[in-house]
């Protein structure tokens, strides 16, 4: 069995014309809590006037004096657990400070660099990977050199950049080297 909604006859019911519209309704105040609220403030009010009063009514009333009695103190022992009593310190190196003079002697050869500075970034057994990271520091605009060096354990290519000035100059080239990813590299004196 199916219905027709399409073609169906509306009914003779009338329906209400404030369709969506709740119907109004009428707004009772509270009288309850209304009437808790003023007596809490009545209370408190009464409360008030009851302390301010009950001050100026009273009475005053004096204690009666009372007469102490001075006795002897009891000698106190001593007890052999008890700490010394604290020493009272005297700063005298404020005084010292300010008469003092201070003289430093740098010798000259401290000023000095030591030699000429190299920096090593690697070592490989095979020549390729050597050259491949020589040429990964000749993209940062610096020079290096691939030195084979035979020790116990063989053929081994070096890849070392310098001679450096000084040590801060190798530092800023090492620096520059870690800002591209080449980490590693170690600064030495030149051995000739």
């Amino acid at each position: 069995m199916s219905r027709d909604y399409a073609n169906k006859k509306p009914s003779g019911k009338k329906r209400s014309s404030s369709r969506g519209k709740k119907p109004q309704q009428k707004r009772s105040i509270p009288y309850l809590p209304t009437l808790i609220v003023l007596l809490l403030v009545g209370g408190f009010g009464y409360f008030l006037w009851w302390i301010s009063g009950s001050s100026d009514d009273a009475p005053v009333t004096t204690a009666p004096a009372v007469t102490i009695e001075q006795t002897k103190p009891k000698p106190v022992k001593k007890d052999p657990n008890a700490l010394p009593p604290k020493p009272t310190e005297e700063w005298t190196y404020l005084e010292e400070l300010e008469n003092k003079s201070i003289d430093v002697e740098v010798p000259e050869d401290a000023l000095k660099s030591k030699g000429p500075y190299q920096m090593q970034c690697a070592s490989f057994r095979k020549l390729e990977p050597a050259e491949e990271m020589k040429a990964m520091i000749a993209f940062q605009g610096m020079e290096a050199q691939v030195r084979a060096t035979t020790g116990s354990s063989g053929v081994w290519h070096k890849v070392i950049l310098g001679p450096f000035e000084s040590k801060r100059a190798a530092e800023r080239s090492r620096h520059k080297l870690q800002r591209a990813g080449i980490n590693g590299c170690q600064i030495w004196l030149w051995e000739y």
